[in-house]
C-alpha cells in the first residue's frame, strides 16, 4: 500500500449551507439554511478511506487520488498503484478519464453563449440544428437539453463496458451516428414532462456549440474554460485516439466472465461532449472553484441555471444544468460524478465552497450503478457524514 498526503490547516469557521436530495435522500428543495461548524478535513478518516489499495476483492479499486479543500484547510492524498504489473506507487497528479464531469464544461460553454446572446435557452434545438430531429419530435428547448428533460432516448453504443464494449474499444461511433440512432427510436416522453439522465442531451449540445460558434467543441472548451482557469493538464483526445497522453495511472475493468483487463486504452469519441474529457484532480478543483466563484458562468446565470433544479410534471428532478443536487443530514452539496472503464470521478462542493472534494478512483467496475465502496468512504470522510 502507498499513501501520500499533503495537509494545510486553517481556523474553524461557521458555514451557511442549503439543503436538498440524491440517491436515497429525502426529497427537498435547495432553499433551507443550515448552520454547521466546519473544522479542517478529517485526515484520519480520509487516510482510512483510501487505505489498503489495490483491493480487487472487496473495494474493487487499484488506486485513488483525492483533493479536499475549503475554508477549513486542505488535504491531498493518493493511494494504490500506477499499474498492477509493477506495483509502482500511484501518481497523485496523474491524468484520468473524467467521464461525465465533462457535462459541467459543456453546460458552462452553452451558458457563456447564452450570456452573450448567441444562444437562447428557450430557443428550440430544431431551429439551431434543422433536420437533426424528425418531425415526430415536439420542439425541444436548449434548457431542456441542459436539464435532461428533452425526452430524447439514449443513442447506440458499442456494447456494455463489462462485455462486448471491451472487444469494440478501438472502434468508432461518431456523435452524428449516436444522435441518428436516438432519433430513430422516437421520443421517450414529451419535453419537460420528467427528467431522465443520459448522454444524448449533451451530445446534441456539443453539436449546438459547434454550429453557433463555427468552431470545434474541443477548441471552444479549451478557449472558454481550460485556458482561463489554467487547466493545463485537461484536454480531449484527438478524435478516436484511445490513449491517455501524459502521466497517468492505468485503469482496469472486470468483465462479466470474471477477467480483469487493462481498460486504459479505449476510444471514447462517442461520448464526446457528454464524457470524453481527460483531466487531473488539481484541474478539476480549478474548474469547481472557478465555476462557483462566478469566473466561468456569470453569477446570475449560474444561480438560475446551474444552482436551480428544473420543475417537471412527473417525479422529481435532481439535476440542474450540468450538476446534481444532493443532501445528507442537513448538508447540501452540488456535485457531478463521471465514470469510464477503469476510472470513476467526482467533483463536489457545498454551495459556499466551504468544503470541496475532487477524487478519481481506478475502479474495476466503474460503470456499476452502485457507488464504489472507496468512493463512498471518501465522500463521507470529506464532508463529515
Amino acid at each position: 500500500m502507498h499513501i501520500r498526503v499533503r495537509t494545510a490547516c486553517a481556523a474553524l469557521v461557521v458555514l451557511g449551507l442549503a439543503a436538498g436530495p440524491l440517491a436515497g435522500a429525502a426529497a427537498a428543495s435547495p432553499a433551507t439554511t443550515v448552520v454547521r461548524e466546519a473544522p479542517g478535513p478529517n485526515e484520519k478518516a480520509l487516510r482510512a478511506a483510501i487505505a489498503d489499495l489495490p483491493d480487487l476483492s472487496d473495494k474493487e479499486a487499484t488506486a485513488a487520488l483525492v483533493r479536499v479543500g475549503g475554508t477549513g484547510g486542505s488535504w491531498h492524498g493518493s493511494s494504490g498503484v500506477r499499474d498492477l504489473a509493477t506495483g509502482r506507487a500511484a501518481l497523485e497528479h496523474g491524468r484520468f478519464r473524467a467521464g461525465s464531469t465533462t457535462k459541467v464544461v459543456t453546460a458552462a460553454v452553452v451558458l457563456q453563449l447564452a450570456a452573450k446572446g448567441e444562444v437562447d435557452l428557450d430557443g428550440h434545438i430544431q431551429t439551431y440544428l434543422p433536420g437533426l430531429l424528425s418531425d415526430d419530435f415536439d420542439p425541444i428547448t436548449v434548457r431542456q437539453l441542459l436539464t435532461f428533460t428533452s425526452g430524447l432516448k439514449p443513442g447506440i453504443s458499442l456494447g456494455p463496458e463489462d462485455g462486448e464494449g471491451f472487444k469494440n474499444r478501438y472502434k468508432t461511433l461518431t456523435p452524428e451516428e449516436v444522435v441518428a440512432s436516438s432519433v430513430a427510436k422516437g421520443r421517450a416522453f414529451d419535453p419537460g414532462k420528467r427528467q431522465q439522465y443520459g448522454n444524448i442531451d449533451y451530445t446534441v449540445l456539443g453539436m449546438l456549440i459547434e454550429k453557433v460558434t463555427n468552431d470545434s467543441y474541443e477548441n471552444q472548451a479549451a478557449k472558454r474554460i481550460f485556458k482561463p482557469l489554467d487547466m493545463r493538464d485537461t484536454s480531449f483526445p484527438c478524435g478516436p485516439d484511445p490513449r491517455i497522453h501524459g502521466p497517468h495511472n492505468r485503469g482496469y475493468q472486470r468483465l462479466t466472465d470474471g477477467r480483469l483487463v487493462d481498460a486504459t486504452e479505449w476510444n471514447m469519441s462517442d461520448r464526446w461532449a457528454a464524457g470524453d474529457m481527460i483531466s487531473t484532480t488539481a484541474d478539476l478543483e480549478r474548474l469547481l472553484l472557478g465555476l462557483f466563484r462566478g469566473k466561468v458562468v456569470p453569477k446570475p446565470l449560474l444561480k438560475q441555471e446551474m444552482l436551480t433544479l428544473p420543475k417537471v410534471e412527473e417525479g422529481e428532478a435532481t439535476m440542474s444544468a450540468g450538476l446534481q443536487y444532493y443532501e445528507n443530514d442537513g448538508l447540501a452539496l452540488w456535485l457531478k460524478s463521471g465514470s469510464r472503464p477503469g476510472y470513476r470521478t467526482m467533483i463536489a462542493t457545498t454551495p459556499d465552497l466551504s468544503r470541496t472534494l475532487v477524487h478519481s478512483i481506478n475502479a474495476t467496475k466503474a460503470k456499476s450503478v452502485d457507488m464504489n465502496p472507496v468512493e463512498y468512504k471518501i465522500l463521507r470522510a470529506a464532508f463529515d457524514f
